[in-house]
């Protein structure tokens, strides 16, 4: 990972305090893709809402569109895109094993006259080694620390007219993610998971990538959502995060099923009262910010 010092030029320094609980881990996190799917339908709605604002291709005649999906996961919104551009040759990448096992089946020809391929790349450190129309990252980026760093790498291999679009969480100050930051730094918990907590920063704020993309000459149109989403079932918000921000403690206490466990209930106490049901699901607020640069023709 490389260094966030790029990212905070010209903001107030942190605390000690602070610095001891911003910690971004030093391995990647174990992933399970059906945990992760079991929230599809919500993950996938920002997808194709960034979808929907990408502007036309510079593909020519005869040459079908080259899309990159820069963290592809298991390729369930990878396959999406070939609704907007049927014979595009798209190429999922990601750097989980289990998440591309799980995305593999989808590779081949499709229905369209397009492809799907998948390779395994470390996102952060990836290194376009060919030309396309467009990059797209999908929740994907926030895992990355000074992934805006790589902004003018990724634009270099797009075409002239080609746009790097992404959207990733912008809830790192939600109940969610400050109690989970907060038990990690407990002392019954601090010794074994201050590494497991992302820093909040990872994400930037919309005019961050504005300003950020526009230095690169790049038209960009960036904007927030907060989708509230509903959810149902037993602990139910518990449930979204063990697919996603709770990763990396799963896998800092893989090897101590009971200390997972006693985690995961102070954890799900923490969300119950933060996030109380009502007769008709929990509801969990969940702020996306999006961007959509369009490289200059």
């Amino acid at each position: 990972m490389t260094s966030r010092d790029a990212l905070e030029d010209g903001k107030p320094a942190r605390t000690d305090r602070t610095r001891s609980r911003d910690f971004t881990m030093r391995t990647s996190p174990d992933w399970d893709p059906a945990q992760y799917l079991r929230h599809s339908g919500h993950r996938a709605r920002p997808f194709r809402d960034l979808l929907a604002h990408i502007p036309a291709l510079p593909a020519e005649p005869g040459r079908p569109p080259r899309i990159a999906d820069l963290g592809c996961g298991p390729g369930n919104v990878t396959v999406l895109l070939f609704d907007r551009w049927r014979d595009a040759h798209v190429t999922g990448l990601d750097s989980s094993a289990e998440m591309l096992d799980q995305a593999q089946p989808l590779a081949g020809p499709t229905t369209g006259g397009g492809r799907l391929d998948f390779r395994t790349v470390d996102a952060l450190h990836w290194e376009p080694d060919e030309t396309y129309d467009l990059i797209v990252s999908n929740a994907a980026l926030q895992w990355m620390p000074g992934h805006a760093d790589a902004f003018p790498a990724w634009l270099d291999a797009l075409r002239p007219g080609g746009t790097l679009a992404f959207q990733l969480p912008g809830n790192f100050g939600a109940p969610s993610h400050t109690l989970l930051r907060d038990l990690c730094d407990a002392p019954q918990w601090r010794d074994r998971l201050v590494d497991a907590v992302r820093n909040p920063a990872s994400a930037l704020e919309p005019l961050d990538y504005v300003d950020r993309l526009t230095a690169l000459g790049c038209e960009v149109d960036a904007w927030e959502t907060t989708y509230l989403q509903i959810l149902t079932g037993p602990d139910p918000v518990l449930d979204w995060t063990k697919g996603t921000a709770l990763r990396p403690v799963l896998t800092a206490l893989a090897d101590d099923p009971a200390a997972r466990d006693r985690f995961l209930g102070e954890y799900a106490a923490l969300l119950r009262e933060a996030y109380p049901p009502a007769p008709y699901g929990t509801a969990f607020p969940f702020r996306r910010i999006f961007a959509v640069a369009r490289k200059q023709t």
